[in-house]
């Protein structure tokens, strides 16, 4: 197969959203003929049908779907390409795309980041992040799509290097009332008689509870399934059920929304976290120092947390 032009897999994306090729014209600025042309030439390249023509527009065919979300990941990387040049030519002397676990972005990496480009010799260093779930932050770094990423360390790093990043806590959120609201701690399988409210369930956190839950022969009730931490303690405020999240994150929704926080005595309770990358020798300079930067942030971090446990500030 030839190359694909850029243009044409543009015309063909706002072909698909508006329907019309009229309609996508006007709003690229050519001639509805000239589209049509394109996309006859884009047909042939590909070797097969990507749009059905039908009495009121066009609309993709099934081939034609796969075009156009291949279509719309090229544009999206060509466009990237293009913001992160026309930063060089502006002046911005490094930019370092980050591929961040929702729970690691809920927590301390927007602060991190923002200590480092407060740093007057990083003023000129541009920072990008991105939410992923772990074990496609491992899969983007090793594809070299992106260049660090922030991820639990209890995911496969192999082919990759890192260093200790910040730790949190899971805990058990519960509304006023519940039969464990007066409870300090408990064991995870404890709390699996309740109905729960879960993650997606291809988080890393459910797929370790749903393997902590099937040691213990059981299985989780789920009353209700949200994408945020933010909506499973509305939900769980609501008393539709309880819900396993880091304690670090819970504990303002905790205060304004009125809840109760259980610490989980299981091991695995403690979750770390790493910051990964391909390779040192290969990262650019501004993502070395980002890496640097972020390594002892989490250390210093750590000390502290440390002298705080020796002085029993942090009693559980």
């Amino acid at each position: 197969m030839r190359d694909l032009d850029l243009t044409t897999l543009r015309l063909f994306v706002a072909v698909c959203a508006t329907g019309n090729m009229a309609r996508a014209g006007e709003q690229e600025n050519i001639v509805a003929s000239a589209i049509s042309k394109r996309l006859a030439q884009l047909e042939d390249v590909v070797g097969t049908k990507v749009l059905e023509r039908r009495r009121h527009g066009v609309v993709p065919t099934v081939a034609g779907a796969t075009l156009l979300e291949h279509a719309r990941g090229i544009l999206a990387s060509a466009d990237r390409i293009s913001r992160d040049m026309a930063d060089y030519s502006s002046g911005v002397k490094g930019q370092v795309r980050i591929l961040a676990s929702v729970s690691s972005i809920a927590e301390s990496l927007p602060d991190d980041v923002a200590a480092f480009l407060h740093q007057p010799a990083n003023r000129d260093i541009r920072v990008d992040i991105e939410e992923y779930l772990s074990r496609d932050v491992v899969r983007a770094l090793k594809e070299g799509t992106a260049s660090v990423g922030i991820c639990w360390d209890a995911v496969n790093l192999d082919g990759l290097a890192s260093t200790p990043y910040h730790s949190d806590h899971l805990a058990i959120a519960v509304y006023p009332g519940h039969p464990l609201a007066n409870r300090k701690r408990v064991l995870f399988e404890e709390t699996l008689e309740y109905d729960f409210v879960g993650l997606p369930p291809s988080s890393a956190v459910q797929v370790m509870l749903a393997r902590a839950a099937a040691v213990s022969g059981r299985t989780l009730n789920h009353r209700a399934i949200v994408s945020t931490f933010d909506a499973a303690m509305r939900v769980v405020r609501a008393r539709l059920g309880i819900s396993v999240v880091p304690k670090e994150i819970a504990a303002p929704y905790a205060a304004s929304l009125g809840l109760r926080i259980v610490h989980l005595r299981d091991e695995w309770a403690r979750r770390r976290f790493a910051v990964c990358y391909r390779d040192l020798d290969t990262l650019s300079p501004a993502a070395r120092l980002l890496v640097d930067f972020l390594s002892a942030r989490a250390g210093a971090a750590h000390g502290r947390s440390h002298a705080q446990d020796g002085n029993g500030a942090l009693a559980a």
